[in-house]
């Protein structure tokens, strides 16, 4: 018989810390590029990571809020290295992506009104436009399967446009479903992508009760986290004052905690407060946004670091307005991750025992069906901003543009990268044309 390789000598600190400072890096593509690319890195080529360890540490974070590439980071570096590791690998995730969004954030601020500037800015909103519609597809395809999926979607795309409903409550509504859905076993919810344990998983009884060590350590980190979250937003209030530093901790902390389904479902709830309610950014800002995060590396949901900037931007006094942009954007980021890093070293331990438990898949498949409507909500709204201008008629050209961006994120795959940096050149074309 063929003896089997012996698994490499665990890393050091050090090498894990340079491996994830290139992940940061090179970490473009989304949420599924990411992974794919820590499926390749750590599990395949460096052995760093079990197959079986990695797929269960999947599962467990497509449970949670929040970006799950970056929490499948802090999990693996938890495996290698404990707390410090985890914390050091979903930082290094994150920091160099947010450093280039905020310099991206600036040069947008400061060059808006120029000619150039708002050229680019104008091509590239239509292929935002077109990602969105993309997502919808994709994620639909995934997740609707039988009229119960598709009547969940229709009700929460009619609760956020019609009747104007909180995404946290649509979010915690289509949960509460599922899980009642699934207890008998059976739910019309649990397919194979929203079960944590695949489409052959069985039940099992999971509750805090029989986690050994769960609430001792839930009252620790939960402190922990509550420090952590009041230090930097005491800090910025006193500063700053408390406008709109206050209203960004809330908004974000909340954000943060019903973001099931990626960045894409939670933007309708935080476009609506920044745009429609506190009057952060227009339409066209916050389609700006989404295209200067598709740009750089790390999660889509950094986003919310540019509406931070913006936010502090257009409130802060001239003499200051670029440092209460940098704190902004910092408070932003701070309260959007800090949750993920307190839900993933909460859980850690215990997702042998959360692994294949139905009523959590299947509540996680509602939830997941329920962000469809809500990813088309944000659709709408997006699409009315830039394909219908406040002077009348149809931008013919944009919806060009976005018909042939989603053409070939549909037919052709083409990268998203490529579809950015063909709009921004659209962008200039259409400006020199006077079109």
């Amino acid at each position: 018989m063929t003896e089997r390789p012996s698994p490499p000598a665990p890393p050091s600190f050090a090498q894990a810390l340079r491996f994830w400072a290139k992940l940061g890096c090179l970490s473009f593509g989304g949420p599924a590029g990411q992974i794919a690319m820590m499926q390749a890195e750590l599990v395949d080529r460096l052995r760093w990571i079990d197959q079986g360890v990695f797929l269960r540490g999947l599962n467990f974070c497509t449970l949670l809020p929040g970006p799950e590439a970056q929490q499948l980071a802090t999990y693996a570096g938890w495996r290698l290295h404990g707390v410090r590791g985890g914390i050091a690998a979903g930082t290094l995730f994150v920091l160099p992506g947010a450093l280039v969004l905020l310099l991206l954030s600036w040069i947008l601020a400061a060059g808006r009104h120029l000619p150039a500037v708002a050229s680019v800015f104008d091509g590239l909103k239509p292929v935002v436009v077109a990602i969105v519609a993309h997502a919808v597809w994709r994620i639909g395809r995934k997740a609707l399967h039988g009229w119960p999926a598709w009547g969940l979607a229709l009700g929460a795309f009619v609760a956020l446009f019609a009747l104007r409903i909180d995404f946290p409550w649509i979010v915690l509504a289509a949960g509460a479903l599922g899980w009642l859905a699934g207890r008998g076993g059976a739910s019309p919810f649990l397919t194979g992508s929203a079960h944590p344990g695949g489409a052959g998983a069985t039940a099992q009884h999971v509750d805090g009760g029989s986690l050994p060590g769960f609430w001792p350590r839930l009252v620790r980190i939960a402190a922990l986290y509550l420090v952590l979250l009041a230090l930097p937003v005491g800090a910025c209030l006193a500063i700053f004052g408390t406008q709109p530093f206050l209203d960004m901790a809330i908004l974000f902390t909340k954000a943060a905690f019903v973001t099931f389904g990626g960045a894409y479902a939670v933007l309708p709830y935080v476009a609506e407060h920044a745009v429609r309610a506190l009057g952060w950014l227009t339409p066209a800002q916050m389609l700006d946004g989404l295209a200067l995060a598709e740009t750089t590396p790390g999660p889509l949901i950094l986003v919310l670091q540019y509406v931070g900037f913006f936010a502090a931007w257009q409130a802060g006094p001239p003499e200051s307005q670029l440092a209460a942009a940098i704190a902004g954007a910092a408070l932003a980021t701070w309260t959007t991750f800090l949750p993920s890093f307190a839900l993933v070293l909460l859980g850690a331990p215990y997702i042998e025992r959360l692994h294949g438990d139905a009523r959590i898949g299947s509540a996680l498949g509602a939830i997941t069906a329920a962000i469809v409507g809500v990813i088309l909500n944000l659709g709408v709204f997006l699409a009315g901003a830039i394909l219908l201008p406040p002077q009348g008629g149809i931008d013919w050209v944009s919806a060009t543009i976005a018909a042939a961006a989603l053409a070939a994120l549909i037919r052709w795959g083409v990268a998203i990268h490529w579809l950015v940096i063909a709009g921004a050149l659209l962008g200039v074309l259409r400006a020199l044309a006077g079109l």
